[in-house]
Order: structure tokens, then C-alpha cells, then sequence
């Protein structure tokens, strides 16, 4: 164990400096735009804490983290990192680092309590989130505010079962994007409105895993369809998204003069096999099922892909003409979250009614024995920056839209305790050193417009069903002391130092 810090901000361990004196560090000296923004990305059910208090209603992952049995650990959320009453030192420590922005979501139901477009706003919310705006902007911090990271108030799931009623789902979303747009628009100029809609979806109602907790799988959930429902929130989300960026564009961009979009989800898919056209093909549908499920309505065909309605068929919702030109182009930029590579190979039997990947077997190692990459402290996750830089040119050769990199990171095996070595954490640096590095080569050498990149995530937290096991931080929390005391880690700084190396002056 090492002592607690007592200053604030901390200081830097001297040992831990970073020269990027390589052949290829100094080729890509200056290769980012000046105004390009870092920092971290984090989710308010995952480090507010303060979920019973100062007004706050119940959201769906309020309820489920308290039904046995869901969380890995079997914590809950209830105080997480406490950055609800911490959010100033939050703020200090994040400018010791030398961001230069803050990725951050709303919390709905402390917004408005029960959520609904009639029901009333909780005023002592909208403070917290207007003082921490405040705060960041005093430091100099540009905020990213994202309006629904995964928590809907319970509320509206007791009422209507949520986004699966998407005519009543509708009104109630819009009424709090308008409120955050009205509160808060003169001070953010960067609005997400849905995070990652495709695992929100996949994992709450296919899988069953997270909130709300919906799946075909009797043994797992007491109700849900996996082979609809997914389907059914996933338009529900593409539409209301176009709606909400259609009132802000109209309404609030021509004072505000902000921008508007939304964050998806997406890994690498390789050819298990790349001689293999049925491999490459598979490779190629793993994609559109993850990313073009939502991508291609919103930046491409303006339809769903047509890998998915041939397996799917009228499993997968229609769009209307109207909802079409909706959705296409109502985002203005593409928020993109990756964090692995994966190797991907045909399947030759019939697709089951539940499969939601595009009938595709998926591997650690491709057919020569080759790994995708060095393992973590998450069964999923290696570190695969070959894929990062593939992935990035297959969206901007696709869509050619400017790329905001909104969440990338690693956990590490081993961080039980903040000991001298876990906060020496070289995985991640070596995670982040190649994946920065790859995103720099492919604005370079590409030519990819990639205008952020927020690392996953600024301190360790609450993270979902896997509550406390899985780290993801550059800072240290230790969960177990009243204050949830930090530590920074080395990775916060070698960020603090490779951006500086990057980013033109």
C-alpha cells in the first residue's frame, strides 16, 4: 500500500516521464489539429453516487443493481465514486492531467424524477449539472454532455416498458432534451444524445445482462423476446435521436451555435481466414450487424443494411419515408466508441432466431495461431490497435464524416490495491501508446478527420453488471474508504504527455 494523496491536485511521481523519441513518435510530432480535444469520458450512473438523494428519482440501473444476483460482486451503485459530491477536486485533479475536455453524461431522473413530459423537474439537479459545467469551464475544460447513457427512469419502464413503446417514449424524451438544451445549451457547444444504443439494446434486451433486464432466456429474465425487441428500442432510439437533433438544430443551434449528434458502438471484425471470400464476407456482415445497424440510417442508405433484413426480415422494424430523411444527417459528426479487434469466421448452419451478430463464429486467434492481442482483466478485451486503425478508415471510407473518438481504454490484470506497481499500470500505457499512435497515423497518413479522442474513463468505477471488479481508471479509487479516495495513475500523465507530442501548436 502507498499513503493517501493529501494535495490537490496531487503531485506527479517524477519517475514517470515520457519520451517519444522513436522513429515514428517523431514522424508523427503535430499530426492533430490545435483544436483538438482529449480527455476523459465517464457515465453518471457509474460515478454520481447520490442515488437516492437531493431530489433524485429511481433509474432502471438503480433497480437492477439492487435484484440479487445481477452484479458480478453483488454492489450496487447507490454511492459509486461519489463525483456528485466530489466534483470539484474531480475537476482540479482532471486539469493536473492537462485535459482539455470532459466527456459526461445527465442523469434523467435526477433531471426530472419520474421522467415523464408532465412531470415535474427536479430544480437541485439542474443545479449540480449547471455548477459542474461551471467548474469546468473556470478550468478551462470543454464539456461533451451526453443526455442518455443507459439509465431511463424506472418510472417510464413501470409505465409503458419504455423504448419498446415508442410512441409514448417519444414525448417524454423530448421534453428533457429540450430542458437540458434550454438549461444548459449557452454553456455546452457538444451534445450526444444517445450512448452507444446498439449494447444498450443488446444487452438489455437480447442478452438480458444489464438494465432493464428483458431476454427470451427464462432462466435469466422473467420476461422479453431477444429476437424482436432489441430491434423494437433500436428504432425507437434512431428516431427520437433525429427528432431531438431536429429541435435543437432548429430551435436552440442558430443562438447556441452548438453541435449536435450521437455515439456509437463498434470493434474491428477481421476474416478469421483471409484467404477465405466467405471468411471476408462475415467479417464484412459482423460489421454492418454492430456498426451499420445503426450507422447506415443515420449516415449512409438511410436504411438498415441488407445483410440485416435478409436474415432478419420483418424482425427488423421499417422506417417510414418521413423517419428516413429523419434520421439521415441529423448527426453532425460520428461518435465512435471502440476498444478491441476480434477474428471472425463464417458460419455454415442456419442462423438461430436469436442471433443478433450476423450468424458469424468469433476468435482469439485466426486460423495461422495468430492472437489478436495481449489479454486484460476483461475476458473481452485485448489490446488490438492493428484493428483501431482498419476500423477508422472502414468508417471514414464509408460515411466521410468528421470522427469524435468518445471512449477507449483497458482495464489491467491485478489492480486489487494502490500499491507503487498498480499505479505504475504499463498495460495501459502501452494500450494507449499504441491506439493514440494509430489514431495519429490515420489522420497523417489517411487522412481521417478525427477531431477527439476520451479515454475510458477517468477514474475506476461502478462498471455496470460487473459492479467493482473491472478498472478501467487513470486514477486509482480506493472503494472501500467514506471519501473514495484517488490516486493517479501513470497512464493519466503519459496521455498528458503523448497528446502534448501530437497536437499541433
Amino acid at each position: 500500500m502507498i499513503s493517501p494523496q493529501t494535495q490537490n491536485p496531487p503531485t506527479r511521481n517524477p519517475s514517470w516521464t515520457h519520451s517519444f523519441d522513436t522513429p515514428e513518435e517523431r514522424y508523427l510530432k503535430s499530426s492533430l489539429r490545435p483544436d483538438f480535444h482529449w480527455g476523459f469520458a465517464t457515465a453518471a450512473a457509474q460515478v454520481e453516487g447520490a442515488a437516492f438523494t437531493h431530489g433524485k428519482g429511481l433509474s432502471c440501473w438503480d433497480t437492477f443493481c439492487h435484484i440479487p444476483g445481477k452484479i458480478k460482486d453483488s454492489s450496487t451503485n447507490d454511492d459509486s465514486c461519489r463525483s456528485y459530491d466530489f466534483y470539484k477536486q474531480d475537476v482540479a485533479l482532471m486539469k493536473s492531467y492537462g485535459v482539455t475536455a470532459y466527456r459526461f453524461s445527465l442523469a434523467w431522473s435526477r433531471i426530472i424524477p419520474l421522467g415523464g413530459a408532465d412531470d415535474p423537474v427536479n430544480e437541485e439537479g439542474i443545479k449540480y449539472y449547471s455548477d459542474l459545467i461551471d467548474e469546468l469551464l473556470a478550468n478551462g475544460i470543454t464539456p461533451f454532455v451526453t443526455l442518455f447513457h443507459w439509465d431511463i427512469p424506472q418510472t417510464l419502464e413501470d409505465r409503458y416498458l419504455g423504448m419498446l413503446n415508442q410512441e409514448r417514449y417519444t414525448p417524454d424524451f423530448l421534453r428533457y432534451a429540450r430542458l437540458c438544451f434550454s438549461r444548459f445549451g449557452d454553456r455546452i457547444k457538444h451534445w450526444i444524445t444517445y450512448n452507444e444504443p446498439g449494447v444498450y439494446t443488446l444487452a438489455g434486451y437480447a442478452a438480458g445482462v444489464h438494465a432493464p433486464g428483458r431476454s427470451s432466456f427464462r432462466d435469466r429474465n422473467a420476461e422479453g423476446d431477444s429476437s424482436t425487441e432489441p430491434f423494437i428500442v433500436a428504432h425507437t432510439e434512431l428516431v427520437t435521436h433525429g427528432l431531438a437533433a431536429k429541435l435543437y438544430k432548429q430551435e436552440f443551434q442558430p443562438t447556441q451555435k452548438g453541435t449536435i449528434g450521437i455515439t456509437l458502438h463498434g470493434n474491428w471484425s477481421e476474416p478469421w481466414d483471409i484467404s477465405d471470400l466467405l471468411d471476408v464476407a462475415a467479417a464484412e456482415r459482423a460489421r454492418e450487424f454492430e456498426i451499420g445497424w445503426f450507422a447506415e440510417p443515420l449516415y449512409g442508405s438511410g436504411d438498415y443494411p441488407a445483410s440485416m433484413r435478409a436474415q432478419l426480415g420483418d424482425r427488423l422494424p421499417t422506417f417510414t419515408e418521413e423517419e428516413k430523411r429523419l434520421v439521415r444527417g441529423s448527426s453532425e459528426f460520428y461518435g465512435m466508441n471502440t476498444y478491441t479487434s476480434f477474428f471472425v469466421r463464417h458460419r455454415d448452419s442456419p442462423p438461430d432466431i436469436n442471433d443478433h451478430k450476423g450468424n458469424i463464429e468469433v476468435f482469439d486467434k485466426n486460423k495461422s495461431g495468430v492472437s489478436r492481442g495481449e489479454e486484460s482483466d476483461t475476458q473481452w478485451l485485448r489490446t488490438a490497435p492493428w484493428g483501431f486503425r482498419k476500423l477508422l478508415r472502414w468508417i471514414w471510407n464509408r460515411y466521410h464524416i468528421p470522427i469524435y473518438m468518445t471512449e477507449n481504454g483497458t482495464t489491467a490484470k491485478g489492480e486489487k490495491e494502490p500499491s507503487d506497481t498498480i499505479l505504475n499500470d504499463t498495460h495501459r500505457v502501452e494500450f494507449f501508446r499504441g491506439y493514440v499512435g494509430e489514431l495519429a497515423k490515420a489522420v497523417k497518413e489517411d487522412g481521417v478527420d478525427i477531431q477527439s479522442y476520451f479515454a475510458w474513463t477517468f477514474t475506476d468505477n461502478w462498471e455496470w453488471a460487473a459492479g467493482y471488479t473491472d478498472r478501467f481508471g487513470v486514477t486509482y479509487i480506493d472503494f472501500d474508504s467514506p471519501k473514495k479516495t484517488r490516486y493517479p495513475k501513470r497512464s493519466a500523465y503519459f496521455l498528458q504527455d503523448f497528446f502534448s507530442h501530437l497536437i499541433a501548436e
